[in-house]
Order: C-alpha cells, then structure tokens, then sequence
C-alpha cells in the first residue's frame, strides 16, 4: 500500500487495484471510454489537470485515449515488463496506464491509453477542485499585481507552474467577498496563489515574471484599476523568497525604476469566488493591464 495515500482522496478497492497496484481495467468498461462532454479530466488520486477534453479521441481501444497531456502533469517511465512505457501523475506517482507512438491515429500520432478509473472529471466552467500535493516536491508562491484576471493569465501558463488560483490576501477579515475587497475596507490584495514544481522551475523565475508583467512603480494601481486592492506586492512563504524578491526589487532599482512593490510576509489566503477562477480562459480574452516586458 502506497504509504502517502491517507494525504489522497479516498479510494475504493478496485481503484487502489489500478492506481496504487498499477492494475487495469476491463476494456470497454470505463466511464470515460465514450463521453464527449468538454472539460478537464483530472487524477481521481491527488485532483492533478491531467487532460483537456479537446485531446480526447476515440482510438476504438477500450479505453478513454488523449493525444496530448497538459505540460508537466503527466511522467513516463519504463514499465516493469521492460517494454511498454507507462504513465503516471506528475503530482502523486498515481498509474494512469500506457503511451503508445507511432499509431498514427492523430497528427500527434501520439496515443494515451488511460484507465477511466484512474481519472475525474471537472465540466468547462466549472473551478477545478485544490489539488492534494506531494509537498516534497511542491512550492507555494503568491503574487499581487493588480486585477487578478491579469496576474493568473501569465502565471499559469509558466513552465513549472501546477496550479494558480486567484484570491485575497494580506487583509483583516476572514472570508472576504469580491465587493467587500474592492470596498477597500478589509485591506486584502486581489492575488495569486501559484503552486510550482521547484525541479522544473523556481520562485526566482516568477517572481521576474511577476515583475516584468505589470508595472511595479504604480502605488494601489495597476493602469485603469485604482485601490488599495490592486497594489504590487509579493506575499512570501519563507526566507528564500523574501530575499530574492527583495533582491530583485533592488536589481530593478539599480536600474532606474521606481520600485513600489511591497514585500510581505504571506498570510491566510482565501480563494475568490468561482466566475473569477481561470477568467481569460473562459471568457477567451486578454488582459487589459498586464502586458510582457523584459526588465532583467
């Protein structure tokens, strides 16, 4: 038995047999072998995104099969038959099943054949559930740069980067509601909680990139965004990250730029309400304050 599987979610017998026991299915029998509803499927295990629903295809195997993984969730190794290669969760190590190449079944010509038990199913629109992270290997960072939306579209598309979530931070009252934040009355921050995978990337590496998506001379802004809400301002989790934002602060300053970016010990953070959650992807827009340029 997986020894860090009380930190998962719960499974049933069958589905420690496929997951932690790297069994499979019976072909055809899967709920996900024929549905075509659009969305993410995510690891049953640990709530991980693992597949977009617009890389599904019927491969006529038996099983749910993708063309494609969303970047760093999903690891190949060898199988112990010393053949095969097999697929598991980047996050939990859970089974998934096999990757096969040369197909030719897409232009991918790529073809995950994945066990339906092993997978969940969050419908587009819908918040993805918190991931249950390996915490050796996982770092948590967040970041303020005015309007949310902005911040998260950046973030979340960074190599390394497992998950994003937007929220308040760095306020007095507990549970705050989007209106009461932009009220100006709890003191919270609109921010981004970012969850990394620091064998693939570093807090140094977003936190340039928070520096170089926003503009961090603007005091309680961020372009037509005006409050206290909107600040720049990184919220840091320990030592390390203190002092390379600090470091970077006075990088930029160096070089002439009026650095207004508070630093700030991380406090309790609380995720915003569900329509903020992925914004530009759903709403297939672009950030109207929060453009890329090279400061470093």
């Amino acid at each position: 038995m997986n020894a860090q599987l009380p930190k998962y979610n719960t499974l049933t017998p069958e589905e420690q047999r496929v997951i932690i026991n790297k069994g499979t299915e019976y072909p055809n029998t899967g709920l996900f072998v024929k549905y075509a509803e659009k969305g993410t499927y995510i690891c049953k295990q640990c709530n991980a995104p693992l597949y977009k629903s617009d890389t599904k295809f019927d491969a006529h195997c038996g099983w749910p099969s993708f063309d494609d993984e969303i970047p760093g969730m999903v690891k190949r190794v060898l199988d112990s038959d010393g053949k095969r290669t097999e697929i598991i969760c980047s996050n939990c190590n859970g089974h998934l099943g096999h990757v096969f190449e040369g197909e030719g079944f897409t232009n991918k010509d790529t073809r995950h054949c994945v066990n339906s038990i092993s997978l969940s199913f969050v419908a587009q629109g819908d918040v993805l559930p918190d991931i249950i992270m390996n915490k050796e290997r996982t770092e948590v960072a967040y970041f303020a740069s005015g309007c949310f939306w902005g911040t998260e579209f950046y973030m979340q598309r960074a190599d390394g980067v497992i998950s994003t979530t937007v929220g308040y931070i760095g306020g007095v009252k507990k549970n705050p509601t989007y209106d009461e934040v932009c009220s100006g009355t709890t003191g919270h921050a609109e921010a981004v909680k970012v969850v990394f995978d620091p064998s693939k990337t570093s807090f140094e590496v977003l936190a340039r990139l928070f520096f170089e998506t926003h503009d961090p001379t603007q005091i309680n802004r961020q372009g037509p965004d005006v409050g206290t809400q909107y600040r720049s301002e990184i919220f840091y989790t320990s030592g390390a990250q203190k002092t390379v934002s600090t470091n970077l602060a006075n990088l930029l300053r160096l070089k002439g730029i009026k650095v207004a970016t508070r630093i700030t010990e991380a406090t309790e953070f609380y995720s915003a309400e569900k329509y903020h959650q992925k914004y530009y992807d759903k709403s297939g827009n672009r950030p109207y304050c929060h453009a890329y340029r090279k400061l470093f």
